[in-house]
């Protein structure tokens, strides 16, 4: 793609997308401790700040926080050296604008984000059409209707710099291409030269999953993290990981599918196609149709089984109970293989899940390997809005980066 981003970041090193990297996501954070934890000297990192702050993008003045979400790691603010004050860097939020898109079979989500990914307005817009036609001039309208906002007066915003696209499923991020998404029933999908032919700005195609991951690292519970793993569990059941200083893609496109490991009974057809997924059993799709089942109470909805669960009803805490059974046995083999200090598990509402958090937790301790044991469960609940922001922050990362299409 040619498309290029209208304020382009004046780095012309490697160090200087270190040294960004760092005030981006643990900042405010003195030069000082930047050299320390990058190990470059306090000479380069004043020399690649200095173009940041004259063209607007670094102040070591205080700036306002940001809007929404953790946005900035917390950051230090410290007075070092001798009685004299230092004065922390930190990135002006406002100096550019970006737009998160996900996509779902029912709704599509967007937000526009600061450059420290604070979330400034939300659209939701409702499918009844999932053709990639439909949905992609769909998402163009939601994306011009974000862009107004942009020009508000009122509340002025930097330079839109480009769009992150959220979608289930395989995704080639490199070439913005949706190969297969079985939610969404797409199959090699351009979906980044589409969109952008539409909007005229630069396109980010990413997997919902590793999306939300690459927010968590930057702006989340990432942050200080060597290593972790996001679990999402909702329609589906997914993966990302972050291992080694990044959010690992795989060879091919494809990892962490948590969700598609044969860890469930063999007669079980999964929306992949394949049998005994662990989604058969464990996303809140299959969990709701095991009670529907079970209780012959066809018009129940996922707060219904829930509710009938925790009054007690036997065939409702079964099905909970088997979710956290083959949950918790998905996360010990993926603990056993990669070894991540800390597993977020994340989605809609996943902290009402209550009912299958004890057996998860019994089945992950049964199956973990020795210190693998040691590696800390975390239940966070995740909205929809949050899947938009981390589609926004895999742009702001590939802008920092220098990656296509956001190339400088």
């Amino acid at each position: 793609m040619s498309l290029r981003p209208n304020r382009p970041l004046p780095l012309a090193t490697p160090a200087g997308v270190e040294v960004l990297t760092r005030i981006l996501t643990q900042g405010p954070i003195p030069r000082v401790e930047i050299a320390r934890r990058t190990g470059l000297s306090q000479a380069a990192v004043t020399k690649a700040v200095a173009p940041l702050i004259e063209a607007g993008f670094v102040t070591d003045q205080p700036v306002p926080g940001p809007a929404d979400g953790d946005g900035g790691g917390g950051g230090i603010r410290a007075e070092l050296g001798i009685g004299r004050p230092v004065s922390p860097l930190t990135v002006i939020p406002d100096s550019i604008s970006v737009i998160g898109l996900k996509v779902t079979p029912t709704d599509l989500i967007g937000v526009t984000t600061d450059f420290r990914a604070g979330i400034r307005a939300v659209r939701h817009q409702q499918v009844t059409d999932t053709s990639p036609e439909s949905v992609i001039k769909r998402l163009a309208e939601l994306a011009k209707e974000l862009i107004e906002t942009l020009a508000d007066p009122a509340d002025p915003a930097g330079p839109l710099i480009g769009i992150g696209v959220a979608v289930s499923g395989d995704v080639d991020a490199r070439h913005g291409v949706v190969r297969d998404s079985p939610f969404m029933g797409w199959r090699d999908i351009p979906v980044a030269s589409l969109l952008s032919d539409q909007v005229k700005v630069p396109v980010v195609v990413s997997n919902d999953v590793r999306a939300l991951t690459v927010a968590e690292h930057w702006f989340g519970v990432g942050v200080d993290a060597d290593s972790f793993a996001v679990v999402t569990i909702g329609s589906g059941v997914g993966c990302g990981l972050y291992i080694n200083g990044e959010v690992v893609s795989g060879a091919h496109g494809v990892s962490g599918e948590l969700g598609h490991l044969p860890l469930a009974p063999g007669d079980l057809v999964c929306t992949c196609g394949r049998r005994g997924c662990v989604e058969t059993v464990a996303s809140s799709d299959a969990i709701l149709a095991r009670v529907r089942e079970t209780t012959g109470q066809q018009d129940l909805d996922l707060s219904g089984a829930i509710d009938l669960a925790h009054s007690g009803d036997a065939h409702a805490r079964e099905a909970f109970d088997r979710a956290g059974e083959v949950i918790g046995s998905a996360l010990a083999a993926m603990v056993n293989l990669v070894g991540p200090e800390l597993v977020v598990i994340a989605g809609e509402g996943v902290t009402d899940y209550d009912l299958y958090d004890q057996r998860m937790r019994q089945a992950f301790a049964e199956h973990a390997f020795g210190a693998a044991g040691d590696c800390r469960l975390m239940l966070r609940s995740h909205t929809f809005d949050d899947w938009a922001r981390g589609a926004a922050t895999t742009v702001i990362r590939s802008y920092v980066k220098g990656e296509p299409p956001l190339t400088r």
